[in-house]
């Protein structure tokens, strides 16, 4: 396995940065994986998986989003719509690069966000959660306070997993454009969703949820996990479900 770090262009014109995980030989398919809320390409659950995936014999591709990380940008003119096009533009890097099927993973926000930019990705063939909510909303409650001052000046500094953000009002307004259920009900490619069952930050119901609404949905239960699945062997079973799932998948495997 070998790594190699990516630039491109992301969907507001920012320069991303990424770093490929390449399987040895020909791979099964690419992988593309996004990060949760506020969190980075870099977190140790997405580093593990994405290892995995690439001695599995899978590409796996993890970026920052806009604004986070090593990516440029600013994380206070981000959304939910902004993240869905910085997936499509890191998904077409990939086909750029002549990886292919691609599969799209991603974590809390950044699952709902994968939901959402499926219909996007014509080349897609399998899309996979990890304890992502079933509804974009469901993040208000990390800055209902703060949502008086957003408003009234158009940014605050918010705390997110004891860290200090700018977040702008376009965040707040952008959440009421998006249906996770809805996206997730026109899935034409299989489907899985993975939650913990001590997730206390998205409650395992809304994987459930999702994977009900998605015509080829399922379900993989980590017994103990938290949100961030920070137990080395919680990351680990998330891998080994993502790979189980990618080689049950035609065209992959």
């Amino acid at each position: 396995m070998t790594t190699e770090t990516i630039t491109f262009v992301g969907g507001a014109g920012a320069e991303l940065e990424g770093v490929l995980h390449r399987a040895q030989g020909t791979p099964k398919g690419a992988v593309l994986l996004a990060h949760c809320f506020s969190c980075g390409k870099d977190l140790h659950t997405t580093t593990r998986v994405a290892k995995a995936l690439a001695e599995a014999g899978y590409a796996a591709f993890r970026f920052d989003f806009t604004g986070l990380g090593d990516s440029e940008g600013r994380f206070e003119t981000t959304s939910v719509s902004s993240n869905v096009s910085d997936l499509t533009r890191a998904a077409v890097t990939l086909i750029e690069l002549g990886f292919g099927p691609c599969a799209i993973v991603g974590h809390s926000l950044g699952g709902a966000a994968s939901v959402l930019a499926a219909h996007r990705l014509k080349t897609l063939d399998a899309v996979a959660t990890i304890a992502a909510p079933s509804t974009v909303g469901h993040v208000r409650h990390l800055f209902t306070q703060h949502e008086p001052t957003i408003r009234s000046e158009g940014k605050a500094e918010v705390s997110v997993g004891g860290a200090p953000f700018c977040l702008g009002e376009v965040f707040l307004d952008d959440l009421d454009n998006h249906s996770v259920l809805d996206a997730a009900a026109e899935l034409t490619v299989p489907f899985l969703a993975i939650v913990g069952t001590a997730d206390t930050v998205v409650e395992p119901d809304n994987g459930h949820r999702l994977a009900a609404a998605a015509p080829e949905g399922r379900v993989v239960q980590i017994d103990g996990a938290d949100h961030l699945f920070s137990r080395r062997e919680h990351a680990d079973q998330v891998a080994t479900a993502l790979i189980s799932f990618l080689d049950s998948v035609k065209g992959f495997g």
